[in-house]
């Protein structure tokens, strides 16, 4: 007997987010390499939204959020780890709608 599959569905005004996969080391912009295991507590990270509850207001599936990685739950979907968080912990959305900006671009 096979297992059925439900679809994931938000509430409220939460945002399920994958995040981007860190190589571990970066480099920077004098070129000097930095490990993977310098740990820098205040970075924020960047995700794509993969589902959004109804009370969402400004981000939609597919855009580009920056958040902070201890504002967030986990949860593991088919084998792939995602993010659950609150609209409100999203510090900022990169798309592709020049509405209003900050003149930076990804």
């Amino acid at each position: 007997m096979s297992v059925p599959k439900f679809e994931v569905q938000m509430l409220h005004d939460r945002v399920m987010i994958r995040s981007d996969k860190d190589s571990g080391e970066r480099r920077s912009t004098g070129g000097i390499v930095i490990p993977a295991t310098v740990e820098q507590s205040n970075r924020l990270h960047w995700g794509e939204v993969c589902g959004t509850g109804h009370l969402v207001r400004t981000v939609k599936v597919g855009d580009r959020v920056l958040f902070h990685p201890e504002d967030r739950f986990e949860v593991e979907i088919q084998g792939e780890n995602y993010l659950v968080m609150r609209e409100r912990d999203l510090h900022a959305i990169a798309s592709e709608r020049p509405e209003h900006g900050t003149g930076l671009y990804l």
